[in-house]
């Protein structure tokens, strides 16, 4: 992304606050440690349900309703 480039922002609809939302190449594989930059959880909404994404100590990774 170009530095003098804005990301658009999308009002969330839950908490009615301006979100910045980066696009990305969807052809490029998504490195799993840009998820993980705080901890080892990530909530992922999809349709109206919320899902958790967890690392485990062992590296793997669970998806979880």
């Amino acid at each position: 992304m170009k530095q003098n480039q804005s990301v658009p922002a999308r009002e969330d609809s839950a908490t009615g606050l301006a979100r910045r939302y980066l696009v990305v190449d969807r052809t490029l594989p998504l490195r799993s440690e840009s998820l993980f930059t705080q901890n080892n959880e990530v909530l992922i909404k999809h349709q109206g349900e919320h899902y958790r994404l967890r690392r485990t100590r062992n590296g793997k990774l669970i998806l979880t309703k």
